[in-house]
């Protein structure tokens, strides 16, 4: 088949086309800017993507249409195909009718901790010679792409690891993309407010993890965060599964005995002590998803041994604490997190990690739900663990349909003079560089590309510039906005 696949830039549909190609199809896709890990990822497979929506690819005539969630109405390849009555189908639908039917899914859920879970799941049943497929919306390191169908292709019972979003599915069926997988083992790693585009609040995500509870079958598991309040709600609507839990003393949890590079911590059930693992991974929170990991592939047939043995070597996932590249004595990470919890945590891990030394953290408050403000109060409290801090202030005009503009400065006052804010890319990197200093640590936080930030930063601490941009030009965009920001 021929497969055109509508938003093929996301880490999902990305991967959905990946896996498509070693299906054996012929994929084509189309979207809009594409950025690393994607970009590179679909130029590494040979993928042609077309340059935006436009009504003339109807001309590819395809054998089937496959949807992403970027595509809306008013675009005008939907309407296009809408007009001509063209059989369109979500990305959801089309991994769940020809990658997961017949397979054993682990599917991996939560507001955070998604894409580093799953990829512990993939790596630890790998390691056991299980040789999962997976679908993962991110890069795992070890594997060098984010899906595969795995050693035995479509083999019924072979086991298949998905990250399991909560996001909607596409312009014409907003249910999450998670109720479509029906897996056999459901991880469920936290729950709290995001995505305020396109939920009201808390409860109304939680109705659709309680959709997904109920697709799980009642001769499968639920791994389930035991000290995460919203997900206790959401099983107390009811539950058909049994339920194995973790981060709780009376179930799977980790007891920290170090906080050096390598962080070792005891693998505990309940009274019991399963193992020490010793995990490549900074932060409570990757002890967390490393539990949670270890729950999972043991009721996928696992020995906890050997996935602890597993996770001592897990080289973890690019865009998680990545390391980019090293200038002047100035380290420079870069991570996806930009949702306010996730930001602490990542914040908390570096630190974890490199000690007393300086953590200047950038961020961009690229998704919608931080564009809206909704969760502009909590941005200031999750940036306490750096010392200095510099944010890219959210577009005017960009904070939501309907939503009122909010003022970075502003949020972020409870800082004081530790805090830096531009509206440009070119004064970013300007402050940066004037402020770092060797052997600082420079943690980049965004789920976007951020305008290359990393090489232009890199490249500006090796020339030393102060105020110029990467040609020498002396940068003409608007001066940063301090309060009294440190130098």
């Amino acid at each position: 088949m021929h497969i055109h696949v509508v938003g093929i830039g996301g880490t999902f549909m990305g991967g959905l086309a990946r896996l498509a190609q070693e299906a054996g199809h012929r994929v084509t896709g189309c979207d809009g800017e594409l950025y690393p890990p994607m970009s590179e990822q679909l130029a590494a497979a040979g993928i042609d993507v077309v340059r935006g929506y436009g009504a003339d690819q109807l001309g590819l005539r395809p054998d089937a249409w496959v949807v992403g969630n970027v595509a809306t109405r008013g675009m005008p390849l939907v309407e296009a195909l809408l007009d001509a009555g063209t059989p369109i189908v979500s990305g959801p639908q089309w991994i769940a009718e020809h990658v997961l039917r017949g397979r054993r899914v682990i599917a991996v859920a939560g507001t955070h901790g998604k894409t580093t879970t799953a990829s512990m799941v993939a790596w630890i049943l790998d390691r056991a010679g299980l040789a999962p497929g997976f679908l993962i919306g991110g890069v795992p390191t070890a594997f060098g792409t984010g899906a595969r169908l795995g050693a035995a292709g479509r083999s019924a019972g072979d086991w298949f690891v998905i990250e399991a979003d909560e996001y909607d599915t596409a312009f014409f069926d907003k249910r999450s993309k998670f109720v479509h997988y029906f897996p056999t083992i459901a991880i469920l790693n936290n729950l709290e407010f995001d995505h305020a585009d396109i939920f009201p609040d808390l409860a109304s995500i939680e109705t659709q993890f309680h959709h997904l509870v109920r697709c799980v079958p009642g001769s499968g598991r639920l791994v389930v965060n035991r000290g995460d309040a919203a997900l206790a709600r959401v099983l107390a609507r009811g539950c058909w599964t049994p339920v194995v839990g973790f981060d709780a003393p009376d179930a799977w949890h980790a007891n920290a005995i170090s906080e050096h590079e390598i962080h070792a911590f005891d693998v505990c059930r309940g009274d019991a002590r399963v193992g020490r693992a010793e995990l490549p991974l900074a932060g409570a929170h990757n002890r967390s998803n490393a539990i949670a990991a270890i729950a999972a592939a043991g009721e996928a047939g696992v020995a906890p041994a050997a996935a602890i043995a597993a996770l001592a070597d897990f080289p973890g996932v690019r865009r998680r604490l990545e390391l980019r590249g090293e200038a002047g004595g100035v380290r420079v990470y870069d991570d996806f997190a930009h949702h306010p919890t996730a930001i602490a945590a990542t914040v908390q891990g570096l630190r974890a990690r490199i000690g007393e030394a300086r953590i200047l953290a950038v961020v961009e408050p690229r998704s919608n739900t931080m564009r809206m403000g909704v969760l502009a109060p909590r941005l200031a409290p999750s940036l306490r663990g750096a010392d200095l801090v510099f944010c890219l202030a959210p577009a005017a005009g960009t904070s939501g349909a309907g939503a009122p503009s909010w003022n970075a400065l502003e949020a972020l006052a409870p800082l004081g003079d530790a805090v830096t804010v531009c509206t440009a890319i070119d004064s970013l990197v300007a402050a940066i560089a004037r402020a770092a200093r060797p052997g600082d640590h420079v943690l980049v936080m965004s789920n976007g590309a951020f305008g290359g930030i990393h090489e232009r930063l890199l490249a500006a601490l090796r020339a030393g510039r102060d105020g110029r941009d990467v040609h020498g030009r002396r940068e003409s965009g608007p001066a940063p906005q301090a309060l009294q920001a440190s130098r």
